[in-house]
């Protein structure tokens, strides 16, 4: 398995900065040139090496050195590709909601594999839904080869040497490690420092526990597993007090936003350049953003290792797909809330789990957090960190959520990709026979459920009609 590494420049010169910007904005140029190209429909099946002896024939030229140029070709191509068969992936999940398991369903997904959906009126719809014309955005990267560069050792430190825009002229930038990049090359331009990205085999290593569990991904901590065990603590905290820190700065910057462009009305544009340039700017915003995801990064991260010295199977919802929600918790709740980082989790439960040697297994989120977990029912209500059962006894609700979440792994009528109603459906007829069951042991507990029945949301108040 491969990995990236992140090799950081260390005192370049301006010139030398320059130099590359201007190689990775002439770069830019050619990526914009080839999403305008094979971005849609005419990048179907497209090969970077068809489109260079094309482009060769009718003898195109590009003001940077060959090299460059044809890493780059190949470089767009592969993120029109990926682009492609991510789309791919979201209607193939479409379609399993749809149709689950028919015979149907394996013709259209063997069309969207083979790419003939073009003449499916339905997969053409789907496709075009989820897959349409993109745009670059990237004019500051630039593609190296793993013949095309030098590394050296100087004063302690790894150099490299990369092509300039001069043939047989190289550019040496010093970095911050003593260990030298190998392989292809990605050098990203950033706040006047340079990235050097690259690839390493990544070791993997038995270090797992020997535990089953299923957890529930959280704001106030990133994780909590079906044991009441809790990953990750003080995540909403930190969380809570970056949304404050960016609102507040957010107006602050407003505000001299208004100002300059009222200095830009009385045509006193000195004074509105000299607040663009000193007030305006994004470098301090970017580094205090980065050290924001580092920290963010660090405390999941160490969560997900102590998880995974305790587990060698790790039940997770699969949060990929957006969910609707009429909810309205108001404006700074809903920042907080938007600021989740639930992508961060899964990544650093999928990292760490293959490197660690778990599994991870994912399994539908729908009603997770709405089932009682001892009797896998559809009755209860959440209220913040508190489950409120039927019965009168009160759990907690990520608790109770991650042992919901290990259920469902078990669960043969509810698959990775069936369709949240018809969970609720099977969840409900459930609901119904245990509700039955119990009124027929206890008419006492039957009578504890009406009166909690009356408290629940109206859509569960219907399971006892």
């Amino acid at each position: 398995m491969k990995v990236t590494r992140i090799a950081y420049s260390w005192r370049l010169n301006d010139a030398k900065y320059e130099a590359l910007q201007e190689q990775a904005r002439l770069l830019g140029m050619l990526r914009s040139d080839v999403w305008q190209r094979y971005g849609s429909l005419a990048g179907i099946g497209a090969r970077d090496r068809a489109i260079r002896d094309q482009w060769l024939a009718e003898g195109r030229s590009f003001p940077v050195t060959a090299n460059a140029w044809k890493e780059t070709l190949r470089d767009s191509i592969g993120d029109i590709r990926a682009n492609y068969e991510a789309a791919k992936e979201i209607v193939i999940r479409n379609l399993c909601r749809r149709y689950s398991k028919t015979d149907k369903l394996k013709v259209l997904i063997a069309k969207v594999k083979r790419n003939e959906w073009t003449d499916d009126p339905l997969l053409h719809r789907l496709m075009r839904k989820q897959w349409r014309r993109g745009r670059n955005h990237t004019h500051n990267q630039i593609i190296v080869r793993s013949d095309k560069y030098l590394c050296f050792e100087l004063g302690g430190r790894a150099w490299i040497k990369i092509p300039s825009l001069v043939p047989r002229q190289l550019i040496s930038i010093p970095l911050t490690t003593k260990i030298p990049p190998s392989g292809t090359l990605r050098v990203i331009l950033r706040g006047g420092r340079v990235e050097v990205h690259y690839q390493v085999d990544e070791k993997q290593e038995k270090t797992c526990g020997d535990e089953v569990v299923g957890v529930d991904k959280g704001f106030t901590e990133a994780l909590t597993d079906s044991d009441g065990e809790r990953y990750g603590e003080g995540l909403g905290e930190i969380l809570s007090s970056e949304v404050e820190r960016r609102n507040a700065k957010g107006q602050c910057r407003n505000k001299l936003r208004a100002i300059m462009k009222k200095h830009i009305q009385a045509r006193r544009h000195g004074k509105a350049e000299n607040i663009a340039r000193n007030n305006l700017g994004t470098q301090k915003l970017s580094g205090k953003n980065n050290v924001f995801k580092s920290q963010v990064q660090m405390l999941i991260f160490t969560g997900v290792h102590r998880l995974n010295e305790k587990a060698c199977t790790i039940v997770a919802e699969d949060l990929s797909s957006n969910f609707e929600n009429s909810n309205n918790y108001g404006r700074a709740a809903n920042r907080k809330l938007n600021s989740w980082v639930k992508g961060e989790i899964h990544y650093a439960l999928e990292s760490v789990s293959r490197r660690r040697g778990s599994a991870l297994h994912v399994v539908n989120p729908a009603y997770t957090s709405q089932m009682d977990s001892r009797y896998r029912i559809l009755l209860g209500k959440r209220r913040g960190k508190k489950f409120y059962c039927f019965d009168g006894e009160v759990l907690d609700a990520e608790t109770n959520a991650a042992r919901n979440v290990l259920h469902r792994a078990e669960d043969p009528e509810i698959g990775l990709y069936t369709p949240y109603k018809k969970v609720k459906a099977i969840l409900q007829e459930r609901t119904e026979g245990q509700r039955r069951r119990l009124f027929l042991l206890d008419s006492s507990c039957a009578n504890r459920m009406a009166s909690t029945e009356s408290e629940l949301p109206n859509d569960q108040q219907s399971i006892r009609n």
